[in-house]
């Protein structure tokens, strides 16, 4: 057909017809475009005939969607079908027609991200219930949050569902669960579930079919003899992403960035702090200072083997896992067909603890009836079990890899195994650099995560131990990332005369290499940039005072107004960057009060943060003339007007 148009000479009016036809041949490919979209990608909340309990999930680590498929799976108990949902893939829209169905249950596993926001997933279900005025009468539903109490808004997605639910009519059947991954995430989660359940009893009038049994939820297919190219070696979504990259780039499209620099930025100390740069040349993706970009690590070849080699199978078997349930939206676990070294490399999270339920279906396995006990034991809400769950498995770090070592008796088959294990997920950076000075470069401030634990083991960080081998060319070739930028509310203020004042100890000066590399560059073009002020802080000043070079020369030039670096083991008293704060308290409430700065915390939630926020408590104090409520109340209208940001990770 091309060649026929290509080399036939066509006539005005004719070419005008064609021109018509082509337009008509668009727009009708536009429409059913359109239509496929609505009806394939946002699907029915009715997709098959008895299923009364839906489960939605909002979730950025996979932990979210981890507990919502276990309470769909738990329905089956109480002769209900569940099914778990991501809001993304439906039209929010029908939960109104839910009461048509008998005993129907909306639940509701809501994660909180960032500064109180939704999840990428959970982000036009939010909308939806901001802007929508839906009726939601006869609708029964409960909502479990998922969140940290280290940070300020703590469980704000999950809360605000709850209540937004009932404002629209909807009847709330148990009350709202409160996770806390600061704290024990899944202790929480199970005291919250052994509670609901006898709720939806008593709610449905409707009993338990028995004792819990382990259920399968995929079924193993080995495929003997299968075309290689129809078999997945890591790729998130698209057989063969890897090999032809196609834009846009995203979490489930992500981009092959080639390692350009690969740093250790610190001179001393037994830490490794890096620099790396990867290169998005071609990628069509933008970036600004502030964002965040995500890599998707793998795990350890070593520990793969072991795996592989103590529960001894070919690692090179090609399989997929089914869902048993034909009408799930959700075929696979993972992306299937591939192999067990694929999926334990790409796909499975092994390095970190695994949780109750897991231990609990794996019990099956042990051939010593005291591991068995042990086991499920540990799965239990018996003060005893979490007891022993917490100092057996948490406090001692052990992945799956070392419970299999210290139970010889445990020998589970892999395929039940590689079910359970939940996703490996990308792991996000505050981007250290801006795309006015590097459009085409993305770069990461990191250090390496590496401990003993008290069983003698060296546990490695996932992410950072694979990102320090990645060097720019590594035996003649790119060594490459798999990556996409994450948008933040973490921004310039959009007035550049605006004084910011900048808060990063650590690795939590990243984003403040991008903010003050695009004030010099905006300083460059003619504007008049405001004050910028640094607060660092790091151990010793000849160790790892991180990027100093490029500090003290945009001191030098007046960039940076006032750089300010705590030292906090240079001398016998430790000081940190809230000493410093203090110190300089009447400069602060100048720019702060006076000049309408913008303040900006980056780096650790727990201690640091919270730090800050009370060395700026007290600055409002001596030197506002308030009380303590009033200067927590001053601090606070800073964070709803946008003056005070937040950058934080526990």
């Amino acid at each position: 057909m091309a060649d026929s148009v290509e080399h036939t000479r066509v006539e005005p009016a004719a070419e005008e017809e064609t021109l018509f036809s082509n337009l008509d041949i668009f727009l009708f490919s536009l429409i059913v475009g359109l239509l496929i979209y609505w009806f394939v990608f946002r699907r029915s909340l009715f997709p098959s005939q008895g299923r009364n309990v839906v489960v939605f999930y909002g979730s950025q680590t996979g932990t979210g969607e981890e507990f919502a498929n276990r309470l769909s799976k738990d329905a089956q108990r109480y002769g209900m079908r569940g099914m778990a949902a991501d809001p993304e893939e439906y039209d929010m829209s029908e939960l109104s027609r839910l009461p048509e169905i008998e005993n129907s249950l909306s639940v509701f596993c809501m994660a909180t991200y960032g500064e109180g926001d939704p999840t990428d997933n959970a982000q036009d279900f939010y909308d939806w219930l901001q802007e929508g005025d839906a009726c939601l009468d006869g609708v029964k539903y409960t909502v479990f949050a998922l969140g940290n109490k280290t940070y300020e808004h703590y469980n704000a997605m999950g809360k605000y569902v709850d209540k937004r639910l009932e404002e629209l009519g909807a009847k709330r059947i148990f009350d709202l669960g409160m996770g806390d991954d600061d704290g024990n995430l899944e202790e929480d989660f199970i005291s919250w579930r052994e509670q609901f359940w006898p709720a939806v009893c008593e709610h449905f009038g409707v009993e338990a079919t028995g004792e819990e049994s382990s259920i399968r939820q995929y079924e193993l297919v080995v495929h003997a003899d299968m075309n290689m190219n129809k078999v997945y070696t890591g790729e998130l979504a698209r057989l063969k992403s890897f090999e032809t990259q196609k834009p846009p780039f995203d979490a489930k499209n992500p981009f092959l960035a080639s390692v350009t620099v690969n740093l250790k930025l610190n001179k001393g100390g037994d830490r490794h702090l890096m620099h790396l740069e990867l290169d998005i040349t071609g990628s069509k993706i933008r970036y600004e200072s502030g964002d965040h970009v995500a890599v998707y690590p793998v795990n350890e070849t070593a520990m793969v083997n072991q795996i592989g080699q103590i529960l001894g199978v070919d690692l090179d078997t090609i399989f997929s896992l089914n869902n048993l349930d034909e009408e799930s939206n959700k075929k696979h676990p993972f992306p299937c067909p591939t192999t067990y070294r694929t999926a334990l490399t790409h796909y499975l999270d092994i390095s970190n603890p695994p949780r109750t339920n897991v231990l609990y279906e794996l019990a099956q396995y042990a051939s010593d009836p005291k591991d068995q006990e042990n086991m499920r034991k540990m799965a239990s809400s018996s003060a005893e079990g979490k007891a022993l769950y917490h100092s057996w498995v948490l406090d001692a770090r052990r992945n799956i890899l070392a419970i299999l070592q210290d139970m010889p008796s445990l020998r589970p088959p892999i395929d039940h195994l590689c079910e359970l294990m939940p996703r490996l997920q990308a792991r996000y950076y505050s981007i250290a650099s801006s795309s006015k000075v590097h459009a085409n470069s993305i770069h990461i401030c990191a250090v390496v995560v590496e401990y003993q634990t008290s069983t003698g083991r060296v546990n490695k960080g996932v992410a950072t131990n694979w990102l320090k081998n990645k060097l720019p060319c590594d035996n003649g070739h790119k060594s490459t990332v798999p990556m996409y930028v994450r948008k933040s509310q973490f921004r310039l203020p959009f007035k550049v005369s605006t004084p910011v004042i900048m808060i990063g100890p650590g690795t939590g000066i990243a984003p403040f290499m991008g903010f003050i590399q695009e004030r010099a560059w905006l300083k460059g073009k003619g504007k008049e940039v405001g004050e910028t002020v640094l607060y660092y802080g790091c151990r010793h000043r000849n160790e790892d005072f991180l990027y100093q070079e490029e500090l003290e020369e945009f001191e030098r030039t007046g960039m940076i107004t006032q750089l300010n670096v705590a030292f906090s083991r240079d001398q016998e008293h430790k000081v940190y960057v809230q000493h410093l704060l203090k110190k300089n308290k009447e400069h602060l409430w100048k720019l702060i009060h006076t000049e309408s700065a913008h303040i900006y915390v980056c780096g650790d939630a727990r201690n640091m943060a919270r730090d800050v926020q009370n060395a700026f408590y007290e600055v409002a104090e001596e030197m506002g003339g308030m009380n303590r409520t009033q200067a927590v109340d001053y601090i606070k209208k800073l964070m709803t007007k946008g003056r005070y940001s937040q950058d934080v990770w526990s």
